[in-house]
């Protein structure tokens, strides 16, 4: 077994105290601005730009740096309207038959039903991969570790660079999810994650009056100030 190779921590900016709390509430002001939305405008999003923001979700942490990740860009017109039909299938089925109606009741609230014309709509539609394994060229099996986690992550990392280059998101999530695989020819180690639909917001784009936990419901400090 060979050793690790370890290089500096280079660059890395320490900052203040002062400036990292004005840094801390500067993302926290942004991010707070986000909002997954259902109608995108068709106005068209740089290649480089969707290129750039994956290329960031791909420097998270993941297991063993294993990368368990694959993102497949969409923007052709057929193979969104391909994706569209076989979502549409499967919503229908989860609405009409697999859906308890709790769940269903706790969807009210954001309007949602199996219509999905945003997939569609919107410039792009990211379709993110969960590879279980890694395949090599010569066919043998590399274990990743840590896929759900690591891939998850990756996916939060694009949501934000997203948000922060001023696009909208929407995690669409249609299972089974088999159709995604079928459509864009991916292999046998891949399994869709998720479908992040982005682009501008429709002229006039309504949310759902939402609010999100205060802080001393989503966190708990143990030690000294």
């Amino acid at each position: 077994m060979s050793k690790p190779k370890f290089i500096p921590l280079k660059p890395y900016v320490k900052y203040s105290e002062k400036i990292m709390l004005e840094r801390a509430t500067s993302f926290y002001d942004s991010i707070r601005s986000r909002r997954t939305i259902r109608e995108f405008s068709s106005r068209s999003v740089p290649r480089d730009v969707i290129a750039k923001c994956i290329q960031a979700a791909g420097t998270a942490p993941s297991g063993a740096n294993h990368q368990p990740w694959h993102f497949v860009a969409v923007s052709d017109p057929s193979i969104k309207k391909r994706f569209r039909v076989a979502a549409e299938k499967e919503e229908r089925e989860f609405y009409n038959n697999r859906a308890s109606q709790e769940w269903k009741d706790a969807l009210v609230h954001l309007g949602t039903d199996e219509h999905k014309p945003f997939l569609e709509d919107a410039p792009w539609l990211i379709v993110v991969f969960a590879q279980s394994f890694e395949l090599k060229d010569d066919g043998t099996k590399v274990k990743n570790y840590y896929v759900q986690e690591s891939v998850g992550l990756a996916t939060g990392f694009l949501i934000n660079a997203l948000h922060h280059v001023g696009l909208a998101t929407l995690t669409h999530t249609p299972s089974p999810m088999g159709f995604a695989n079928e459509i864009l020819n991916r292999p046998k180690n891949e399994r869709a994650f998720l479908i992040l639909v982005t682009g501008y917001p429709a002229d006039d784009v309504k949310v759902p009056d939402l609010t999100k936990k205060p802080l001393d419901e989503i966190a708990t400090f143990s030690g000294p100030l």
